[in-house]
């Protein structure tokens, strides 16, 4: 970042940010290879700005410009008697890796999963995503789950 450069903040997402959201998240399916229904996309938007839904987004910008988010499911747990935090998605802007965006984005999430009394934040990411795994292994532990699905 230049002395010019407005420094990087983290807010609650709003609606007049779909457009710019909505094409990171484009970028961030792009990374995984995968690609979701607009129905998924337009729906997953809505429930971050509707106060009855679990799911939240944080967006990162510099100036009026975003430059990463990150979304976040509040769930309970089998394992604990309050709820759990799960951090769904990371996503920061390939311009603007290493230069703190994502510790920033996870230390949002970790203030609302304290703000909810949450009795832990989780998340995961692909084992060959060697990249992020050196910003998670530096903030957080690594439990050693290995994930398993099932289509339905």
């Amino acid at each position: 970042m230049n002395s010019n450069q407005a420094p990087p903040l983290a807010r609650p997402i709003e609606e007049n940010d779909y457009e710019a959201w909505r094409q990171l998240w484009l970028d961030y399916q792009a990374f995984y290879e995968v690609k979701l229904p607009a129905e998924v996309t337009r729906t997953t938007f809505d429930r971050f700005l509707d106060p009855d839904e679990p799911v939240f987004s944080t967006v990162a910008t510099q100036g009026d410009r975003l430059i990463g988010f990150v979304n976040s499911v509040v769930h309970h747990s089998t394992w604990s008697t309050a709820d759990f935090c799960y951090l769904e998605d990371l996503y920061v802007s390939p311009t603007v890796r290493s230069g703190g965006i994502g510790k920033l984005l996870i230390e949002s999430v970790q203030a609302l999963a304290q703000q909810r009394q949450c009795a832990r934040l989780y998340w995961h990411t692909h084992e060959t995503n060697k990249r992020a795994q050196k910003l998670y292994n530096w903030v957080a532990q690594n439990s050693g789950f290995i994930e398993y699905r099932m289509s339905l």
